[in-house]
């Protein structure tokens, strides 16, 4: 399999809003991944690595607190607020906890997949790997789920050559792979629309904490300063993402903070708290409008 990353991306014009004439969306999500037997997380909390060739039962063990403990809390302290979330989702979790993907999917949750492990890395993967990579999490799934996942995000956001193709095949309808716009765009592979929302890296409990050694209020700090900051410039509406990972933030110290920003979205009426679902449905309506001709303001945004 040979195909490549073939991107259109529309222009935005001027004067494009969210609903409700919005300039700032806000998206909430929770990475809720496992790692393959002898396999473990490339973050973990000792600063200083093993020799090579030994396993690392640290990290091992901390990323599975995600799984174990810190889904669970995450989705219970964002249960209080009502707010939707995306949850990234391995596909091997519907092996090991399908209860607890169930009752996610049942709570009204965005079931995102998420590959089936964290370490089927699809830049690594060979053409027919990342296929039965897809195919596998997909199937995982959506047993469990009773629905096929409408998105797709790869662990560690870095799809192979061949992965949007094969996405578009499966049915997909939007994924987050990539990091190089503020809004949704269209792709197409064979004639099937992808809508790309692309992934924002800057509220993101690795890279906020664990890298840079951040407080969770800190974390709340910063949302608020993009709150502030992107409403000011009406005329270049965003996306903003908020990501935390349960093995990370899911701990008792720093999930209050994403429960929080949870609430600020809520109260704040000049902000779209949405899921990349909402939002693929909105690209694609535009889409299909805007090919039979019709104008709006979302046509004109998202039309080829």
């Amino acid at each position: 399999m040979t195909e490549h990353h073939h991107e259109a991306k529309a222009e935005i014009p001027t004067g494009f809003r969210w609903p409700g004439g919005r300039s700032v969306a806000v998206v909430l999500s929770i990475a809720y991944e496992v790692w393959s037997e002898g396999h473990v997380s490339g973050v973990g909390p000792m600063g200083n690595p093993l020799p090579p060739g030994i396993f690392d039962t640290n990290a091992d063990s901390y990323g599975r607190y995600g799984a174990r403990t810190g889904i669970r809390r995450l989705l219970r302290l964002i249960g209080h607020t009502g707010a939707p979330v995306d949850v990234f989702t391995s596909g091997a979790l519907a092996e090991r906890d399908p209860a607890q993907v169930k009752a996610i999917a049942a709570e009204g949750h965005g079931i995102v997949a998420h590959g089936y492990t964290q370490d089927a890395i699809p830049a690594k993967l060979t053409p027919d790997e990342d296929a039965e990579n897809i195919r596998i999490t997909t199937a995982r799934l959506a047993d469990i789920t009773g629905n096929q996942p409408s998105g797709w995000i790869s662990p560690r956001a870095s799809p192979g050559r061949s992965t949007r193709a094969l996405l578009a095949r499966a049915g997909y309808r939007w994924h987050a792979d990539d990091l190089d716009a503020d809004l949704p765009y269209v792709e197409r592979y064979s004639g099937h629309p992808l809508v790309s929302i692309p992934l924002g890296v800057e509220l993101n409990d690795l890279a906020h904490g664990m890298r840079h050694g951040r407080t969770p209020r800190q974390f709340i700090e910063m949302f608020e300063d993009a709150v502030t900051n992107c409403l000011s410039d009406p005329d270049n509406p965003v996306v903003i993402d908020v990501l935390v990972h349960a093995h990370c933030y899911g701990r008792p110290a720093s999930a209050w903070a994403f429960a929080e920003i949870a609430r600020m979205s809520l109260a704040h009426d000049d902000l779209w708290l949405t899921t990349r679902e909402q939002i693929s449905n909105l690209v694609l309506a535009g889409e299909a409008d805007a090919a039979s001709g019709s104008s709006s303001r979302v046509r004109a945004s998202f039309g080829p």
